[in-house]
C-alpha cells in the first residue's frame, strides 16, 4: 500500500516523537516497540507507525527482529568500542570537509553553544548541547552518505554516552570544555591537521573511559 500525504505526515510525526523518547532515554535499550501500543499512544493507524519504525531503523535507533518486532538496540562493550573507532575515522573526515565552508555566522553559533555548555548544565541538557556543538562543526559537509553515517553512529551510542556522563560526574566537564575549545581554535585557524587530531583524541578519550566503566553496559538490558 502506498502512503498518502497524510500518512507521510503522520509517520514523520510519530518518528519524531519516538526519536525524542529514545534519545532522551525515556525508551531505553532493549525496550520493545509494539505497533499497536505506539498507535494508541501517539495516534494514527499501524501503517504510519510501521513506516516511522522503518525511518528510525534507517537512523540506527531501532532494530527489527524476525517474529519479534522492533526494539531499541542493546550493545555490548565490543560493539560500542567498534562504533567509537568508526567515529574516530569518519568524524574527522566530515570536519575537514566542513571547515572550509564555515563562515563567521557558523563559527559564532558554535561559540554560542559552547558558552551554554560552560555555564554548567545537567546530563540531559549537556547531551543535547554536545550533539548540537559537534553537528554545527559539520554543517559545511555536503556529503550525504558521510553525514548519514555520522548521524547513525551518534544515535547508536547515545544511551552509552548518557550512562557514562551520569557515572563520571562533574569532573569530566573541564576536560570536555578544554577539548571543545582546542577544536574551535583549530577551526578558526583553518588548521585541518590540528582539527583532525583534536577531534580524534576527543572521541578516543571517551572510548577509553567507557571501557573503564563496564557497569554501564549492564543498564542497557
Amino acid at each position: 500500500m502506498t502512503e498518502t500525504p497524510s500518512n507521510n505526515a503522520a509517520s514523520s510525526r510519530i518518528a519524531a516523537a519516538l526519536r525524542a523518547d529514545i534519545l532522551d532515554g525515556t525508551i531505553p535499550p532493549g525496550q520493545r516497540l509494539r505497533q499497536e501500543d505506539i498507535a494508541e499512544r501517539l495516534g494514527g493507524s499501524r501503517l504510519p507507525v510501521r513506516e516511522a519504525l522503518r525511518m528510525l531503523a534507517a537512523e540506527g535507533l531501532v532494530e527489527t527482529e524476525p517474529n519479534k518486532g522492533a526494539r531499541v538496540p542493546v550493545l555490548d562493550p565490543g560493539e560500542v568500542e567498534t562504533l567509537y573507532r568508526m567515529r574516530e575515522r569518519l568524524e574527522p573526515l566530515a570536519l575537514v570537509e566542513s571547515m572550509g565552508k564555515l563562515g563567521s555566522a557558523e563559527i559564532a553559533e558554535i561559540e554560542a553553544i559552547q558558552q551554554r555548555i560552560e555555564q554548567g548544565v545537567d546530563v540531559a541538557e549537556f547531551l543535547v548541547l554536545d550533539r548540537e556543538f559537534h553537528m554545527a562543526t559539520y554543517t559545511g559537509c555536503t556529503d550525504e552518505h558521510l553525514m548519514s553515517s555520522v548521524t547513525r553512529l551518534w544515535n547508536a551510542t547515545q544511551h552509552y554516552r548518557r550512562a557514562f556522563m551520569s557515572v563520571s560526574g562533574p569532573g569530566r566537564a573541564w576536560i570536555v570544555n578544554a577539548e571543545h575549545r582546542l577544536l574551535m581554535e583549530a577551526i578558526e585557524r583553518q588548521d585541518a591537521d590540528d582539527a583532525e587530531l583534536y577531534l580524534l583524541g576527543h572521541i578516543r578519550r571517551t572510548r577509553k573511559e567507557l571501557a573503564r566503566h563496564p557497569e554501564i553496559f549492564s543498564t542497557g538490558s
